[in-house]
């Protein structure tokens, strides 16, 4: 009898073992659900902090008080100063075609636009006014002359990117000094044609700018140190492959050396 006792005994633990470690296989899988799930709500969680933070702007690249993200604008003020009172282009550019001429004499022709090279320098007197309003320069847009410089990063040169408001000429040629491209366009210029502009400067930002200038007689320009091509009327393409040949033509050929990287 106790032989049978003892046997019912030892079934009965086994049975007893086997369930404890059911239910703690259970409570195993319950729990790995539960931190699945988890990692689910944070992730969730921190998706919609992004967009709300990253993506609070819309396609024109500006805030919800209508600003626009200097990021958007690629501006360096690494290399030089950003004038509190002038506005950074944030829109997006469209994407220029590939280039179809990259002679420059071929693509100032195509594009029937002037070329006015290796223009005599007037001078790179550093100023106090950042306006230099007492300045008389020989070239629209000018290309060399006096100019300001402070206290700021780069001297008070204007820093590299995209501006939507006209910028003091005194900055804007002390970027020029040190090796800058100046991109310019009449303000008139119809809305598509400047985002095709801000496209070609997209593609290449170090050490450009980009500018609308009410001041100049063409619709567009684009002008280095001593260096110059302006265009009567913008022609898309040709245009664009004016301004890249130049570019690439005449970046970082200011008298004096400035980094050019962003």
């Amino acid at each position: 009898m106790s032989g049978r006792k003892e046997e019912r005994e030892r079934l009965r633990e086994e049975r007893l073992a086997a369930q404890r470690a059911t239910q703690s296989s259970d409570r195993l899988r319950q729990f790995l659900g539960y931190g699945v799930a988890g990692l689910i709500v944070i992730a969730m969680v921190v998706g919609l902090v992004v967009v709300i933070t990253g993506g609070g702007g819309d396609e024109t690249g500006v805030d919800s008080e209508g600003n626009p993200f200097p990021e958007l604008a690629f501006i360096n003020d690494e290399v030089g100063a950003v004038p509190e009172d002038i506005e950074l282009d944030g829109r997006n550019g469209t994407p220029p075609p590939e280039v179809e001429n990259a002679v420059l004499e071929e693509s100032a022709d195509l594009a029937s636009c002037e070329l006015d090279l290796d223009l005599p320098d007037e001078g790179n007197t550093h100023l106090d006014d950042e306006d230099v309003p007492k300045v008389e320069y020989k070239t629209d847009p000018p290309t060399s002359g006096d100019h300001y410089a402070g206290n700021e990063t780069g001297s008070g040169a204007l820093a590299d990117g995209a501006y939507l408001s006209y910028p003091p000429v005194g900055r804007f040629l002390h970027s020029m000094e040190h090796g800058r491209v100046t991109i310019h366009y009449s303000p008139e210029l119809p809305e598509e044609d400047q985002l095709a502009l801000k496209g070609l400067f997209e593609e290449s930002p170090s050490g450009v700018i980009l500018m609308p200038n009410p001041e100049m007689q063409s619709d567009v320009a684009v002008a280095a140190w001593t260096q110059l091509a302006t265009c009567d009327s913008y022609e898309g393409a040709a245009t664009l492959d004016l301004i890249r040949t130049f570019r690439d033509t005449y970046l970082g050929q200011g008298p004096e050396f400035f980094p050019l990287s962003v």
